[in-house]
This record gives structure tokens, C-alpha cells and sequence, in this order.
């Protein structure tokens, strides 16, 4: 029972990183005006909605309750955004990306707080989805310089 809560609690972290995360796209999103860059966040958008998605699941089925706010991170990287915005696309995606950095180093720290089944997730489907999400900011920041 021990490892259940502790992997609900690692779980929920995550899940908490990921709604920051996806808070922040939302809101760079509204502030980019060239199409090819706001496809590319809309992709990543969707890309961190799947994992809030699986995130909320697997909570559940361990007898969870997954969290419904972002909590403490999703201030900071609102006012990180709201700086961000206001110095245009590039600033934006940066901002983005440092994200990206937080919410890598994250999974990759605790990962392996989990237990069986849900280390299992963590490793196969949520790391390698936050290092593709990671790569593709990092590639468009590449290409606005």
C-alpha cells in the first residue's frame, strides 16, 4: 500500500507539472502571430494534453485522486509566460523551452520513485514523450533565431 500512495503522490506530481505546462501553452499560443510557430505549439499543446490525459488514468485506477490544479508551478510559469509575451514569439518559445527543461528534468529525477507497473509508464510512455516534446521546442527555437 506504501508504494501505491507514494507512486499516486510521484504520479500526481507529474500530472500537476503537466498541467502547468499546459496552462503555458495556451497562453503563448494566444500571443503568437506566425501560423508555422503556433502549429508547432498547438502540436505540443496536444502533446501535453495526452499526457495529462494518461496521467489522470493511471492515477485512477491506483485508487487516486489526481490533482486538478497546477498548483505552486503554474503561477510561475504564468508570470514567466506574461514576461515572455511581452518580448515577442522568441522570448516566448524560450520561455517554452526552459519548461520543457523543468518538466525533463523532472520525469528523470523521479521516474524512479515508481513502482512495476506505473515505472513501466513513466519510462515508456511519459519520459520519451516529454524528450520528442522537448525536441521539437528546442528545434523551432532553432528556427527563429
Amino acid at each position: 500500500m506504501a508504494n501505491v500512495n507514494s507512486d499516486i503522490e510521484t504520479l500526481n506530481s507529474f500530472l500537476r507539472g503537466e498541467l502547468s505546462a499546459v496552462e503555458t501553452y495556451r497562453q503563448a499560443i494566444g500571443h503568437v502571430e506566425t501560423d508555422n510557430v503556433r502549429d508547432q505549439l498547438q502540436g505540443c499543446l496536444q502533446d501535453h494534453e495526452q499526457r495529462v490525459s494518461s496521467l489522470r488514468d493511471r492515477i485512477e485506477k491506483l485508487g487516486g485522486t489526481p490533482s486538478d490544479s497546477s498548483g505552486p508551478w503554474g503561477v510561475f510559469a504564468q508570470l514567466v509566460q506574461a514576461g515572455a509575451d511581452a518580448l515577442g514569439e522568441k522570448a516566448a518559445v524560450q520561455a517554452l523551452e526552459q519548461g520543457e527543461d523543468h518538466g525533463l528534468a523532472d520525469y528523470q529525477r523521479d521516474i524512479d520513485k515508481l513502482h512495476g507497473e506505473a515505472r513501466r509508464f513513466g519510462r515508456m510512455v511519459l519520459l520519451p514523450a516529454q524528450k520528442q516534446t522537448h525536441e521539437r521546442v528546442r528545434l523551432l527555437k532553432k528556427t527563429l533565431h
